[in-house]
């Protein structure tokens, strides 16, 4: 783990386990080398409002974002995502190993409302490394919101 996730959780006095499971291709294999659910493995999507104007919103493994519900959660007409280039640059982490613990900028944090009341697994910086923490301990060190932002993974 990256020491600027590992740092920030410790600082943050958050209970938490280093998940270190190596390369994984699809959310299935995450969930299986973590031996949590699908919906565990939580997605940790930067969005973009605006110039230099970010948020995370965290996603159950086995949903999306709804941007309906998003736009109007944050009363907005337009909301993106970033490249990974844009994405990197906002957090300081590469794809797939996003986390909003020692991100270079603390964005404000949204999670889907399906996460309340569970242990859930995050990226931690680097690729084959995850950590399971308390979804609500977690939102709550992070001054997060839970809110509905999420559709169902539409069938493929």
């Amino acid at each position: 783990m990256t020491g600027s996730a590992l740092d920030a959780l410790v600082s943050a006095g958050l209970d938490h386990r280093v998940i270190r499971h190596g390369p994984v291709r699809s959310l299935a294999e995450a969930a299986a080398a973590r031996g949590v659910e699908i919906p565990d493995v939580v997605k940790t999507i930067v969005v973009r409002r605006g110039d230099d104007d970010f948020l995370f919103v965290l996603v159950p493994g086995d949903r999306v974002i709804s941007w309906p519900k998003l736009r109007a959660l944050l009363g907005v007409s337009r909301l993106s995502m970033p490249d990974a280039g844009e994405a990197k640059a906002a957090t300081g982490y590469e794809r797939g190993t996003i986390t909003p613990y020692g991100s270079l900028k603390p964005w404000p944090v949204i999670a889907d409302e399906r996460l309340r009341g569970r242990e859930i697994t995050l990226g931690a910086g680097e690729h084959g490394v995850a950590v399971a923490v308390d979804a609500d301990a977690a939102m709550s060190g992070l001054d997060g919101t839970y809110a509905d932002v999420t559709d169902p993974e539409p069938a493929k």
